[in-house]
């Protein structure tokens, strides 16, 4: 946080100082969970769905923060308010007001959004103080907690958003005031809650409709939707993509062992990428990234370096693992059309690569209202028409309801149904060396459980075996 004096967060809080010296200062960073408290940290007591967050604000103190933002009266150095949401909130919007040599930059889209803040981040690194929410922490709560997680020194403060309804992103966006718009692509996750494509796209939109006059949106040009989201403003505009057109794009794609590489061109001028982040997918992040460091002055040479050494930072997101000649792709963290099809792709390149069979372990997406059931038969169908050669439903039926009528004659993929991860584990006994392995499935399915379990199951097979290698990366 920006040095503050305890007085100021009262007064801009609304609250009432306990065991605290109104004049003393602090930069403490915020916490939601006690468990991450410690030392140059306060606690901020939410209420919580079983438990609330009054309860554990000795334990955070305990643990080393300086102090706790909460609604109860406790002999404890505290900042007592009636809403500890909405104190959060004023909080992050008063040091949001002071952070004048800060650049906030807005980032929203149905999918790609965390990587590219990784990417940014990684960018970013060397060459000035950078903060970005850990994981996908893109709501209500995360975006205050991101805010006041910059220090008087941050340069540049990403602020990821995502939306289950309209306005949200207009409501975080009042919040964070970035005068950097980026909007990635409009997809069908979600499309249950929104309803329609549009829809989504309005939403997604409220983003650059939220910039100032002095703002610049840059924005993807993957779908219909995105690249007119800045029409009858006057913002400054930037395009990434694929074609001639875009003032940010990949020229002279190639695609080697599931990476993809390729020229990055701005108005810079042109310097080779060689990603390291699996599938073709993430051609489309790296030039969001490349884009708004560009707008920053970045150089491009600096850009394509970090690009070319950017490792995944979050967890289930197209980690790779190979053990004894198998690759375990583990992109359980979500699922939806757009990305299950990103991930096939990704799966049947791998597999032709190496030689082996294609195994695409595939659990329910969510939130697909009125399409659920042909959502799931269309990946099924992609399945068949990629070659994959084992697809194996775990604990869906949707995906196989009348998967035998919509295949062509002749479809040599083999289906599997199980209807739990237990069931589903002894298939890899079947597994051989130059095999590739996707695991994905909407985060409520936990099927990361699941690629852990096949990892050690491999893990096994190969000691048995005598190929006695141990896991290789996971990130890479």
């Amino acid at each position: 946080m920006i040095t503050l004096t305890f007085e100021e967060i009262a007064r801009v809080t609304n609250g009432t100082l306990q065991n605290l010296d109104p004049l003393a200062l602090t930069s403490a960073t915020p916490v939601v969970d006690s468990r991450k408290s410690g030392v140059g940290t306060f606690y901020v007591a939410l209420p919580g769905e079983r438990r609330d967050g009054n309860d554990f604000c000795a334990e955070a103190v305990a643990a080393g923060a300086q102090f706790v933002l909460c609604t109860r009266s406790m002999d404890l150095p505290s900042i007592i308010v009636d809403d500890a949401l909405i104190a959060l909130t004023e909080l992050a919007k008063y040091a949001r007001s002071k952070m004048e040599n800060t650049v906030f930059i807005g980032l929203t889209g149905s999918q790609g959004k965390t990587t590219t803040k990784d990417l940014l981040m990684h960018i970013f690194s060397s060459h000035a103080e950078s903060i970005a929410p850990s994981g996908s922490f893109n709501n209500e709560i995360g975006v205050p907690v991101t805010i006041l997680s910059a220090s008087d020194s941050t340069k540049y403060c990403i602020i990821e958003m995502g939306a289950r309804h309209a306005t949200d992103i207009s409501y975080l966006c009042s919040i964070a005031q970035p005068t950097i718009g980026l909007v990635l692509v409009v997809g069908s996750a979600h499309l249950g809650e929104f309803g329609s494509l549009e829809t989504i796209a309005q939403t997604k939109r409220e983003l650059i409709d939220s910039l100032p006059e002095s703002g610049t949106a840059i924005l993807g040009t993957y779908d219909a939707f995105t690249p007119h989201m800045a029409d009858g403003r006057q913002l400054k505009t930037l395009t990434f993509g694929e074609s001639a057109g875009n003032t940010v794009r990949a020229a002279d794609i190639e695609v080697r062992e599931g990476h993809a590489h390729f020229d990055l061109v701005t108005p810079a001028g042109r310097a080779p990428v060689s990603l390291r982040l699996l599938g073709l997918h993430q051609i489309s992040n790296a030039l969001a990234a490349a884009a708004v460091a560009t707008e920053l002055g970045i150089g491009i040479e600096s850009i394509a370096a970090a690009l070319s050494t950017a490792d995944n930072a979050s967890k289930w997101r197209m980690e790779l693992h190979e053990i004894g000649g198998i690759v375990i792709v583990n992109d359980a963290y979500n699922s939806n059309p757009d990305s299950a099809s990103a991930a096939l792709r990704t799966l049947a390149l791998l597999a032709q690569e190496r030689g082996g069979l294609s195994w695409a372990f595939l659990g329910k997406m969510h939130e697909l209202g009125e399409s659920e059931a042909e959502d799931h038969l269309r990946i099924g169908r992609l399945a068949s028409d990629l070659g994959i050669d084992h697809f194996v439903a775990v604990g869906t039926d949707l995906y196989l309801m009348g998967l035998d009528l919509d295949f062509e004659a002749g479809d040599e993929m083999t289906t599997h149904y199980f209807l739990t991860q237990e069931e589903a584990l002894p298939i890899s006994r079947h597994f051989s060396q130059g095999d590739v392995v996707l695991v994905k499935a909407s985060r409520a399915e936990h099927l990361e459980e699941l690629a852990e379990k096949l990892i050690v199951a491999i893990q096994v097979k190969a000691n048995a075996e005598g190929n006695l290698a141990k896991p290789e990366g996971g990130t890479k």
